[in-house]
């Protein structure tokens, strides 16, 4: 569901980059009082176990591949707009260090997956568990149908963006300059499979994240109240978030299960494998049959080498063992996520003590 560089026209990335930038600066000011150092390893952890569970693959019907994004926990720990926030931040890290995702198109996988998927979330969660007590078996449902509908409803637009772009943007000849194949070819390749494994695997993460903290951490499942802890809600500091860290790091470990399943994702395949005989029986097979053009879209080969990732596919050249790259990559990955909010608390607290220094 990560939409390469490439994929989409520039006036798309344009768009979508327009079109999430409000809800970036609306979800800062939202959290900004969270920003504390007392919050920020909830935030941190939250981001991290985002970018972690992505990068466990599954095996979807057509040869290609999807994974859970976590939006659904972290909505129902966090809230929409913190979640907006984190989910954007495990995007990003992605996208700059791993080629997960492009750099052009991250406004629009930030809009699908952290803005649309959390906000989905959210009311699904909140129509679901109503006002039922936080130990409710129905608010387990209720996250494990919010991650549910939150990936798919970001699936169905992703590939709403892949599919409108041959109808829009062709060149002379009528080939496609970006994403190669129609709506109608797009819709069904794309959200089959999030309807059935990604979507079940989103499902079990959700709920599966909130029956432990039901059991161990309630005070975390606390109401939000426009992005802030409401009175009574303990804050989420380092001692409280230690276990989270800790299964973390063993869900790191556990991450070489995710490069098991064979194939790319729908719609993530590489300018080079146009040319691919191989490649191209792939893409074909998981398009309802359809052949991609004879040749690489020339928009996509051309944005496509905007940026080289460092460690593209989670594979650090300087690592030879394909798993141990995996997990380092996940550590590496988090470890940066972590920085950045420790990094934001700090500026944070910085500036809330300056401005008390010079308040009357």
């Amino acid at each position: 569901m990560h939409i390469p560089d490439g994929y989409l026209s520039p006036s798309t990335c344009a768009l979508l980059y327009g079109t999430a930038i409000p809800f970036w600066y609306t979800a800062f000011a939202r959290v900004k009082q969270l920003l504390n150092t007392r919050l920020i390893p909830l935030l941190a952890v939250a981001g991290a176990f985002c970018f972690v569970i992505m990068m466990f693959n599954v095996p979807l019907p057509g040869g290609t591949t999807g994974h859970a994004v976590g939006v659904g926990a972290a909505t129902v720990v966090l809230g929409p707009w913190a979640s907006m926030l984190s989910v954007s931040i495990a995007l990003l890290i992605q996208a700059v260090f791993f080629g997960d995702g492009g750099i052009t198109t991250f406004g629009a996988n930030c809009f699908n997956m952290a803005i649309v998927g959390s906000l989905v979330a959210h009311f699904t969660y909140r129509a679901v568990a109503g006002r039922t007590a936080i130990a409710s078996p129905r608010r387990v449902v209720a996250a494990g149908l919010a991650g549910y509908a939150a990936i798919n409803v970001a699936a169905l637009l992703a590939a709403c963006e892949l599919g409108i772009q041959p109808l829009f943007f062709k060149d002379a000849s009528g080939a496609p300059l970006y994403a190669p194949y129609v709506l109608h070819i797009a819709i069904p390749a794309m959200t089959l499979g999030h309807l059935t494994f990604a979507g079940l695997a989103e499902l079990f993460v959700a709920g599966g994240v909130v029956a432990y903290l039901q059991r161990t951490n309630p005070a975390l499942l606390g109401k939000r109240s426009a992005g802030s802890i409401e009175a009574g809600v303990p804050p989420s500091g380092w001692t409280t978030t230690r276990p989270l860290w800790i299964r973390l790091a063993l869900l790191m470990l556990l991450t070489p299960l995710g490069i098991l399943a064979a194939g790319t994702a729908w719609g993530e395949w590489g300018a080079k494998d146009f040319a691919d005989p191989q490649m191209r029986q792939q893409m074909a097979a998981a398009s309802g049959r359809v052949a991609p053009p004879s040749k690489q879209p020339r928009g996509l080969a051309r944005l496509s080498s905007l940026w080289s990732a460092p460690f593209p596919q989670y594979a650090p050249p300087f690592v030879r063992h394909p798993a141990f790259g995996y997990v380092m990559s996940a550590v590496f990955g988090s470890g940066l996520i972590l920085g950045f909010f420790l990094l934001i608390g700090w500026i944070s607290e910085k500036r809330t003590a300056i401005e008390s220094g010079t308040s009357p």
